[in-house]
């Protein structure tokens, strides 16, 4: 059977229990389900939104190969990868990654796995606006993320 991964950039927030929901509607070959859900936090107050970029086409592009590797890797049954993009307010959804295999390992480790591809990899580009509406640079990318990725390889 071949899996075909679910991957969304999108501007709008997402359900986190409805994406579950459509991955294992009528499956009875799935034993778990592990789910990444990344929020904008406000750094202790001082940040009041985060804008997120990306290169469309290719960040669902960037996507869909880093899943098709996950699901081959870990013989996922199911995966879905959101993200969004637009100015995100604290608390609100960033990303959502919903891993689903016959077994928890598998499931643990292909969500992992795409998460520690897709923040390295994936074309998308954070600037974080101060809570006193000041706009700060765009945020560089971290050694741990890259550190996180090589794990994997």
């Amino acid at each position: 059977m071949t899996v075909i991964p679910t991957i969304r950039v999108q501007s709008t927030d997402f359900d986190l229990q409805s994406e579950i929901d459509t991955l294992t509607m009528g499956r009875r070959d799935i034993g778990a389900v592990v789910t990444f859900s990344g929020l904008c936090r406000d750094e202790c107050g001082a940040l009041s939104a985060l804008e997120l970029e990306h290169y469309p086409g290719m960040a669902e592009a960037e996507m869909r190969r880093i899943a098709e590797m996950a699901i081959e890797r870990f013989s996922l049954l199911g995966l879905t990868a959101l993200h969004r993009y637009g100015k995100i307010m604290p608390g609100e959804n960033i990303v959502l990654v919903v891993a689903a295999a016959p077994h928890r390992q598998a499931a643990f480790d292909g969500a992992s796995f795409m998460m520690d591809f897709l923040k390295t990899s994936a074309p998308f580009w954070k600037k974080e606006h101060a809570a006193d509406g000041t706009a700060r640079d765009w945020v560089a990318a971290k050694d741990a993320d890259d550190t996180a990725r090589d794990k994997w390889r």
